[in-house]
């Protein structure tokens, strides 16, 4: 089946899509994006995901391409035309395109609008969570707005390439005190030694994750005690539990940092709780 993708107001092939060769998102990152879980056939948690692209936009000074009704409309298009049951949905918007200047063009520029959704094998992600992941911690070398859901993902990507390197899945980013910040595209949990989940609390220093504010509310109907406070990586190290929080992978338990398992080595029970009720606190789509 040929891929549709959505582009400045046209569905296209997969193929032929593609944007200004002076889009500012391509040549300055100056762009933002929202990725959301596909489960069913259904957008999860598509409000929260619309919530924060308008902040990020909003932070940047970006302005909406559209509504967020007609935004909706694309996105669910996109899932249909593409078929996917299972899976992510990609939205970026970046300032738009113009003659490359550092200065933003007075008088705005008219968004670029990309949208594209693609299948993934649910039986992988499941195996994957049933075995647990390895994580390496790295220094965290990106700039001091990590809130805003940029797509200057090269430190990112450098510490994805890095963590598979050592045969790990993802990375865990440590600031200059030793305290894990979050994944290179994940938030970062534990369950300490009196069975608290901990978590960091949201600011410049993390992305406010859909996947973790959805996981924390799930928490407080489970009666699940948690504690918002930054954690070091010897913490982790010595934790009971791990687990980290994406729209790809929702609640993914980590077994092993830095080559040393964490607990038993095993995916904990509480995390696998967790994971296995996830989309009940979630919020689907029409």
């Amino acid at each position: 089946m040929t891929r549709i993708v959505y582009v400045n107001g046209r569905y296209l092939p997969y193929g032929e899509a593609g944007v200004h060769v002076e889009d500012r998102g391509f040549q300055f990152a100056d762009s933002i994006y929202e990725v959301c879980e596909i489960y069913g056939g259904r957008l999860v948690d598509e409000a929260r995901h619309m919530e924060r692209l308008e902040r990020s936009l909003g932070e940047l000074a970006i302005p909406m391409p559209m509504s967020r009704a007609a935004l909706g409309q694309i996105m669910r298009q996109i899932v249909r035309r593409n078929r996917v049951a299972t899976g992510l949905l990609y939205l970026q918007v970046s300032r738009g395109s113009a003659p490359r200047d550092f200065s933003i063009p007075a008088g705005g520029l008219k968004p670029t609008l990309v949208c594209l959704a693609r299948g993934l094998d649910g039986d992988k992600r499941e195996a994957r969570a049933n075995a647990g992941i390895s994580v390496s911690t790295m220094p965290d070398i990106r700039w001091g707005r990590c809130d805003i859901k940029t797509v200057m993902l090269l430190p990112a990507v450098l510490a994805k390439n890095e963590a598979a390197r050592d045969g790990s899945y993802e990375a865990w980013l440590v600031d200059a005190e030793g305290f894990v910040t979050e994944g290179a595209s994940s938030n970062a949990w534990i369950v300490d030694k009196t069975g608290t989940l901990v978590t960091r609390p949201t600011g410049n220093a993390i992305l406010p994750g859909v996947t973790r504010r959805t996981l924390l509310d799930l928490l407080i109907r489970e009666n699940v005690p948690y504690s918002e406070r930054p954690f070091h990586v010897d913490e982790a190290r010595h934790a009971r539990e791990a687990f980290i929080t994406s729209a790809s992978g929702t609640v993914m338990p980590v077994v092993a940092i830095d080559g040393a398992p964490v607990g038993n080595g095993h995916p904990g029970q509480l995390t696998l709780r967790l994971r296995s009720k996830f989309h009940q606190a979630a919020k689907l789509s029409s």
